[in-house]
This record gives structure tokens, sequence and C-alpha cells, in this order.
């Protein structure tokens, strides 16, 4: 079993540790242009982006639980409907921010305080990304198809891909050409699509002999589909949860001036570290509770479980000794500002706790998926929001930005006791009645 887990979750290891290259490298290219504008503008574009796609997470969450079971059932027939529909939806999704980009952007910048000309480069730079939308938002689906088919090598391949495509054309596109600004905008545009080709390439590759059992005609019409959508609104609702606790965590950190704010990002950046490796689990955790769920086979998902468990444990153990040792380190190499550093200095206790704190509510939350108990993940992501508010507005006074990090602590918290408590229920009886 443990080799197993293995096999699933290295591969997804290292797929997301390239995740912070695509924004290093057009921030980089960015700040070898003439104006200095440029790396704002590509904050301000990329997180337009993330408002958009963020929400979106369920393309892969959704057709990743509803593959692994049909796989676990060995019903390729279902497999290849929670793809088809997938794949559908996406593009639908994708039409429908095609046609809206215009009135997205500007409702954004209204709420925005940026320079005009700052602004008028993001402008450039979402509208010629957007285009890649379509290529987007279906990576999304085949990622999650991969994954519930038991393969996180695929995935990888095609992250991998992207991330090299993205640094090489928007170098290239940016700097060599005449294009310069909007080089870096087409250059993720050119990867994009370069990654739906590839994935589509591995998909006949290793999928084609199951062909015979995807039917556009019986699997996309609105009855048929209403599972879908049903399951689907839950995990919705969770992606806009998360972005409330995120965004929030930005949004009230600003609130203790320009310093706390740089203290919170390089907080956050440095846990992105660990959440690496424990998602790679996570995506295994997925695969195999939705994989033994379809197969009825209650022991290996108990086993499984118990095992993702430790390993959870164990990365978190090691995350913490990490961030022991080289912590203080870590925030030099992060940011060159004295005063951002040394104002980290209070807050680096939470690089020690919060590994141990969030191990358990990403372990299940990947089960939860490959489970399709898509009910009791929305309702654990409303709970954790609560906890985030309730936490940060009743100790701000008292611990000021501390409070920050009081309140993301109590959303992990939240989060793993109400998917312990309910994991009995939804996990180990419910899929088996």
């Amino acid at each position: 079993m443990n080799r197993r887990i293995l096999k699933l979750a290295i591969p997804s290891i290292l797929a997301n540790i390239t995740v912070p290259l695509v924004g290093m490298v057009d921030l980089a290219v960015a700040g070898r242009l003439a104006d200095v504008s440029a790396i704002g503008a590509i904050a301000l574009g990329s997180m337009l982006f993330d408002l958009l796609y963020w929400n979106m997470g369920f393309l892969r969450v959704g057709t990743g639980g509803l593959t692994a079971q049909a796989y676990g059932r060995r019903d390729f027939q279902g497999a290849a409907k929670a793809f088809t529909q997938g794949i559908a939806t996406a593009l639908a999704v994708a039409l429908v921010v095609l046609a809206i980009q215009w009135v997205f952007v500007e409702l954004a910048f209204s709420l925005m305080d940026a320079s005009e000309h700052v602004a008028d480069l993001a402008r450039r730079y979402f509208f010629i990304r957007v285009w890649a939308a379509p290529a987007s938002l279906s990576l999304f689906v085949f990622k999650g198809w991969f994954i519930g088919m038991q393969n996180t090598v695929s995935p990888m391949v095609v992250d991998v891909t992207v991330n090299v495509v993205n640094l090489v054309a928007s170098w290239a596109l940016a700097l060599e050409t005449p294009l310069g600004f909007s080089g870096i905008a087409l250059g993720t545009v050119v990867a994009q699509y370069t990654g739906l080709v590839l994935a589509s390439v591995l998909f006949v590759r290793y999928y084609r002999r199951l062909f015979p059992y995807f039917s556009i005609r019986r699997d996309v019409h609105l009855r048929d589909m209403r599972k879908y959508f049903a399951m689907n609104g839950n995990l919705f609702l969770r992606s806009l949860c998360m972005l409330a606790v995120y965004t929030g965590f930005t949004a009230l950190a600003a609130h203790f001036g320009d310093v706390m704010l740089a203290v919170g990002s390089i907080m956050m950046k440095l846990l992105l570290f660990y959440s690496y490796f424990l998602d790679g689990f996570a995506y295994a955790g997925e695969a195999l509770a939705g994989k033994y769920i379809g197969a009825k086979d209650r022991p290996n998902l108990v086993k499984s479980v118990r095992l993702l468990f430790l390993w959870s444990l164990i990365i978190g153990l090691f995350s913490t000794v990490i961030y022991g040792w080289g912590g203080a380190s870590m925030l030099e190499w992060v940011s060159d500002n004295a005063e951002v550093v040394t104002a980290s200095e209070p807050f680096l206790i939470w690089l020690l706790l919060m590994p141990l704190l969030s191990s358990a509510a990403f372990m299940w939350d990947g089960i939860f998926i490959g489970a399709t108990a898509a009910t009791a993940i929305r309702n654990s992501m409303l709970w954790s929001v609560l906890a985030f508010y309730l936490v940060f507005y009743l100790t701000r006074a008292t611990v000021g930005g501390q409070a920050l990090f009081l309140a993301y602590a109590a959303h992990l918290l939240a989060r793993a006791l109400y998917l312990t408590l309910t994991a009995r229920r939804e996990i180990f009886i419910k899929p088996f009645a």
C-alpha cells in the first residue's frame, strides 16, 4: 500500500514544486523591461485570473472524485462520462469568461486603487491571456481525470511542460521580439495550449482503448448532468469559501499597514513550500479513496486512510524541523528588506505550528473529494470561514497582527474537526450502504 501511495504522491509533488515558477518567470521578465510599472501590472493581471480560475477548481476536484470511483468499480463508461461532462462544462465556462471579459475587468478595476498606467498594462495582459481560458479550464479536467484513473505521472508531465514552455515563450516573446510586455501574456497562452495538446496526446496514447465508452450525445444533456452540477455546486461554494479566507487574509493584513502586508505575504509563501508536499499525498488520498469506495473495498480503504495520515504526520514533522532549523534564513532569502525581515521574526512560531495544524485538514480534504462527499466538504469550509473571521475580530484588539495567524489556524482546525467528526459516516458507512 505504501508503494501505491508514493507512486501517486511523488509525481504530484514534483509537479507542485514547478507551480511557483509561472508567476516568478512572468515577474522576472517584467522586471527586465524598461517600464517599472510592468511588475505591478503582472501582479494585478495575475490576481484577476486567480479570482476567475480559483473558483473553477471544481472542474478538477469533481472530475477526479467521480472518475476514481468509476475506476474502482471498473465502470469505464462512468469514467468516460465524468470526463465528457467535465470538458463540456469547462468549455461552456470558458465561453462565458470570454463573453464577459470586458465587464469583469472594468468592474475589478473600479474596486482597485492602481495608477492609470499600471491599470492599462494589466488590462493589456488580461485581454491577451484570457484567450487561454479554454485550454486552462480543460486542463483542470484532464488533471482530475488522470488522477482519478490512478495516473499522476501524466499530469506531472503536462504541468512541467507548461511551466517550461511558459518560461521560454514568455522570455523570448517579451525580450527578443517587438511585442515587449504583451509577449509575457502571449507566452502564457502558448504554454497553456501546448499543455492541452500534450494532455490530449497522452490521453489518446494511454486511453484510446476506452474510446468506445465515450458518447457526447448520451452524456451531455441537462437531465443527465443534474447530479454533476449538484455535486460541483457544493464544490464551487467550497472554492468561494477558500477564496474568502485567503483573499481575506491579505485584505485584513493590509489594514495593519504595508509592512504587515509584506509579512503576511512572505509567511504564506514560506508555508506554500510545505503544502506542495502534502498536496501530493492529498491527491493520492483522492485517487485511492475514490478507487476503494468504487470497488466497495472497505478494508483497503481503511488501510490507505491510516497510512495516508501517517505520511501526512511525517511530512508535518519534517516540515516543522526544517522551518525550525532554517526559518530565519528563509525570511532573508525571500526578502532583502531589513524592516520586513525584522517585522516577520515574531511570527516565525507559526511556521512551526502550521504544518501539524493543517495536515489533517488537507488530508481529509483529499479523501472526502475521492468519496465525492461534496456536501460535507462545503459545510466544513463554511464553518472554517466563520472560525477565521470570528477569531480575527475577537482577538485583533489584543494581539494585533498575530490575530491573522490565529484566525488562519482556527480555520484549519475547524475544517479538520468537522471532517474528522463526519468521516465515519461520509467515508466508511454511507458509500457502502
